[in-house]
């Protein structure tokens, strides 16, 4: 099979504006896309009057630096604690769960790029909510992801492994003195550090599995797990390089004092697919590896690649298709419309219906997303839903799809600029032909008579606006150039 080359040029020097790559709109919309989910007018004109560098150091910060999500009165519950409290365990935990779902949303809606990261790294250190089924567990997976997202990978990795989410899903529960399981320690390296085949061997796994033995007591299915030393495999391991009676601490510690630069390359290489492209340039990946070794810190990789003139490369602007998620925070971001809270709650299964389930990607490798977003099935399914948010304004905040166009516009009186300004907003690049946007344009233009627009009768404040803006929405959602970011 053949190589993709990236054909994105630039290496992780400081991107300084010039007239052949100017620190425009184009660039500041990209940033908030791949930082976040897109931005409001406002935000756009407050980036524009930024430095590029400062502009990158507010976003990484602002979300970094955001305040945990307060601790639910749930957050420790085990069964018996509901049933004490007289509440269905079954009605109570759904309601705990979408509890947590929202507040991811919120994190994407309010702090981008702490809700991307988050669930970039829900999608990297896979857990699956249906097997273990408890509001307690879910809730310190997620509030490890909160907690690491932006800080040290080996802490990262070193939490992740003893958390009851994942001590279930990937066997640790299992992995005794008496019955070794290899599950987590296979994960461990293939998928969450190294990469397949990448600097391990079977025997390490052998070895290692052992060495992660313990994490096996608890007192009930919804109790947390913890560590029971009866379990403990006390035999002397041998772990790449180095042999002892090894434990969890010490796979970590030696993992990270042999492997490094493999896994400091494997770890650039995902972020670099999430946040660039799915063609990897792996000069810059290299580039990338080198600083990230050095502390292991992921905000402080992350901020030399979003400040580069690689990643402002007009080559990388547009070429990633946008996830459910994106799809639908996008839209919300850029449109600012009201939801109703039922609604809102209804994101989730909408997403879910387009591949992506908070909190339950489809294998332990996760979705692999961009391309494989896409397919017949999925296409119609993204013009249907979001045709469904579209009527959910109609129906309920009629006036915003007025305001939205007037925003848009500077209350243009000319239907193919309003067409044409809205259009703008959600696409990363324009349209392919000039005809795309005249056929919008038509759309738009609904049934009022050609001559009230020649006279310059026609006006965003009449009565036809709202529902000619719904027209446009429901094209624009099939536009090719829609389903980019």
């Amino acid at each position: 099979m053949a190589t993709m080359t990236s054909c994105i040029t630039g290496t992780l020097q400081p991107y300084v504006s010039s007239p052949e790559n100017p620190w425009d709109e184009t660039r500041v919309r990209h940033a908030f896309r791949r930082l976040g989910y897109d931005a409001s007018k406002s935000e756009i004109t407050n980036g524009l009057s930024q430095s590029p560098s400062n502009f990158i150091d507010q976003l990484v910060d602002s979300s970094a630096d955001a305040m945990a999500w307060p601790t639910p009165a749930w957050s420790d519950f085990v069964y018996a604690d509901y049933q004490n409290l007289g509440l269905d365990f079954d009605e109570q935990t759904q309601a705990n769960h979408m509890e947590v779902r929202n507040a991811f949303m919120d994190y994407m809606l309010n702090y981008g790029l702490r809700g991307k990261l988050m669930l970039f790294w829900s999608n990297h250190f896979v857990t699956r909510l249906e097997d273990y089924y408890s509001s307690n567990h879910l809730y310190e997976y997620f509030t490890t992801l909160e907690a690491h997202a932006f800080g040290n990978f080996k802490d990262f990795v070193d939490a992740i492994g003893k958390t009851s989410a994942m001590l279930i899903y990937l066997n640790g529960l299992e992995n005794t003195k008496f019955s070794p399981n290899e599950n987590y320690a296979r994960e461990l390296y293939e998928l969450f550090t190294l990469g397949v085949d990448n600097g391990y061997t079977q025997q390490d796994i052998v070895e290692t599995s052992k060495a992660l033995t313990g994490y096996n007591h608890r007192t009930h299915w919804t109790a947390p797990i913890t560590y029971d030393e009866s379990t403990f495999d006390t035999s002397n391991k041998l772990i790449f390089t180095q042999e002892g009676n090894f434990g969890y601490e010490d796979v970590i510690r030696i993992l990270f004092e042999e492997k490094t630069p493999l896994i400091a390359n494997f770890i650039c290489k995902k972020l670099y697919h999430h946040f660039v492209s799915a063609t990897i340039n792996e000069a810059v990946v290299a580039e990338m590896a080198s600083i990230f070794q050095q502390d292991l810190d992921i905000k402080n990789v992350l901020r030399v690649l979003f400040k580069s003139e690689h990643f402002f490369d007009a080559k990388t602007i547009g070429v990633s298709i946008k996830s459910p998620y994106d799809l639908f925070m996008s839209y919300l971001k850029v449109t600012n419309f009201s939801v109703t809270q039922d609604y809102l709650e209804a994101f989730h299964w909408f997403t879910s219906t387009l591949g992506q389930t908070l909190f339950e990607p489809i294998d332990v490798a996760g979705w692999q997303g961009d391309k494989d977003w896409i397919n017949s099935s999925t296409l119609t399914g993204r013009w249907q839903v979001l045709g469904w948010v579209v009527w959910h304004t109609w129906d309920n905040f009629r006036e915003e799809l007025r305001t939205f166009a007037v925003e848009s516009s500077s209350n243009s009186t000319d239907p193919y600029f309003v067409a044409k300004s809205i259009i703008d907003r959600f696409v990363p690049i324009p349209l392919h032909t000039e005809s795309d946007y005249q056929v919008a344009s038509d759309i738009f233009k609904h049934n009022v008579p050609q001559n009230y627009y020649d006279d310059g009768l026609w006006n965003l404040q009449w009565d036809t606006a709202p529902y000619q803006v719904v027209l446009l929405l429901r094209h624009l959602i099939t536009i090719p150039e829609f389903q980019l970011k």
